[in-house]
């Protein structure tokens, strides 16, 4: 029988009561795995009023004690890593090592967000006027919201809540309804920690969640990650009813593959990157840009048979290297792909479109799929495919490499491979993206630095986790103070205690 999922509200799961319903599928199988709750007004209005109703005592108490519950949380997030992993691969498809992964990357913004004490720290000045003194305070927004994709469904998620609410926020999550399954088990492990009930709620929904949250009056501030044409949309719709909002977008990251690349490092870099969790993934290498037709060449070489040779199978087989894709619909997207890219004129290498799963036929496969010979005005060199799909782009110098990249719509990652200093340093100074690696294919910052892209890859002013995200959900209040002949008390003699 088919499970059929609830959302979260204060502090316990609430059965859905609007009547729609969404499948949620295994994707290495293609069945449905389990009906997820799609919420309409009323279920808004109530997570909403749960939220705001447990502000005022979150807010109110002491960092340290909000550090604490987020300590033990990371704790037992730790001891159930498996489990969540075992969800993550059951609804999204990925590998084990690569949901194991996501949950690691998850956990250390948790980490981060222990050290609510010291980040929320404001600023002294002692005497800006004469006997006047300065300091500024960084206090809790309110209720804010989350709307989180499909390709991490416990990483990114936790870019958001967890510095929210070690800033005093109270907090509701929106995650993708194609793999929801493990928010709410992220939910449970948060009451465990001690989180008061309102503190942090699940609500599932599509786009009439999607647009109850950015309107509605009671919420102050969302953060969202998802494609460009949608975070523009959010970011236009929330700030248009005074929220602030932090959009991330799509990508289309490209790796530079200098003359002087060790070459053995950068193909090991490209495959993991362009093909690790079937592409779908904002940070993802899909174009390969190699300076000279020799690298070109050398890449068409080394890449052909390592693409061909990828172990594609469900996230539960050990030796599987790729999974598949999150939906049939998806699949279908991404095959069309590749049907323009050969249409456009660029060369096919490896063509995943005849992949078949002999133990899993009606799963949502492709296989790894290399192109060569892409130019820039192919619809597969401009727009995002989200999937098992790199293209090899050939240019003569440097110089033509940078002016490429920086011409591209997005700005999220980039890469460049190469031995020498100068040319990385000069490239990580003038390049137009977010995020640079040098020699490192997908630049994800640790959780105590901030991730976001430029240009079409992020809308609004703040990046995510780290110092931005500690800015984005705390006001900046600065209070000025002149006290006249201080008021002389009597002797304390015990040990001073912060409780």
């Amino acid at each position: 029988m088919t499970e059929t999922l609830q959302h979260y509200i204060n502090g316990r799961r609430v059965a859905g009561t609007s009547g729609r319903f969404g499948d949620v599928f295994n994707p290495a199988l293609g069945t449905v795995k389990a009906r997820v709750p799609l919420a309409g007004k009323t279920e808004l209005d109530s997570v909403v009023a749960a939220a705001k109703a447990a502000f005022p005592a979150w807010a109110a108490a002491t960092p340290l004690k909000r550090a604490r519950v987020m300590s033990k949380f990371k704790e037992l997030l730790e001891i159930n890593a498996d489990k969540l992993a075992a969800i993550i691969i059951s609804e999204h498809g990925k590998v084990h090592e690569d949901a194991l992964g996501e949950v690691t990357r998850g956990i250390e913004v948790v980490e981060f967000a222990c050290g609510g004490p010291h980040l929320l720290k404001g600023e002294v000045t002692e005497n800006v006027g004469t006997n006047v003194d300065s300091h500024s305070l960084r206090q809790p927004l309110g209720v804010v919201a989350g709307i989180s994709p499909f390709n991490f469904p416990v990483m990114v998620p936790m870019w958001m809540f967890p510095v929210a609410i070690a800033c005093g926020n109270t907090f509701i999550l929106k995650p993708s309804e194609r793999d929801p399954s493990a928010s709410l088990m992220v939910a449970d492990l948060f009451k465990q920690a001690g989180l008061p009930d309102g503190v942090f709620n699940v609500l599932h929904g599509d786009k009439e969640a999607v647009d109850g949250l950015l309107t509605h009056p009671d919420i102050q501030a969302v953060s969202f990650v998802g494609s460009t044409p949608i975070a523009r949309y959010v970011y236009t719709t929330g700030a248009a009813h005074g929220k602030r909002v932090q959009a991330l977008g799509g990508a289309k990251n490209h790796m530079l593959v200098m003359p002087d690349a060790d070459l053995d490092k950068t193909v090991d870099a490209l495959i993991g990157a362009a093909y690790g969790s079937a592409g779908e993934r904002c940070m993802a290498i899909s174009i390969a840009v190699a300076v000279t037709d020799a690298i070109g060449d050398t890449l068409v070489e080394r890449l052909t048979p390592r693409v061909a040779a990828l172990r594609i199978g469900p996230g539960t087989d050990p030796n599987a290297q790729m999974g598949p894709l999150i939906t049939r619909e998806h699949r279908a997207k991404v095959l069309d792909y590749i049907d323009i890219g050969t249409q456009e004129g660029a060369k096919l290498l490896v063509d995943g479109r005849g992949f078949h799963q002999a133990e899993h036929p009606e799963g949502f496969f492709v296989g790894g799929t290399l192109f060569d010979h892409v130019k820039p005005h192919m619809r597969i060199y401009k727009e995002e495919i989200f999937g098992p799909v790199l293209g090899i782009v050939r240019v003569k110098d440097y110089r033509e490499a940078v002016n490429l990249i920086n011409a591209n719509e997005f700005g999220n990652g980039t890469a460049i491979f190469t031995r020498d200093g100068d040319t990385a340093r000069t490239f990580a100074h003038e390049i137009q993206v977010g995020m640079v690696g040098i020699n490192v294919p997908i630049p994800v910052p640790m959780a105590f630095h901030s991730f976001g892209g430029w240009k079409n890859s992020l809308f609004g002013d703040h990046h995510m986790h780290g110092p931005e995200g500690v800015r984005f959900y705390t006001r900046l209040k600065t209070i000025t103070t002149r006290w006249p002949t201080g008021i002389r008390a009597g002797a304390d003699f015990v040990m001073p205690t912060m409780n």
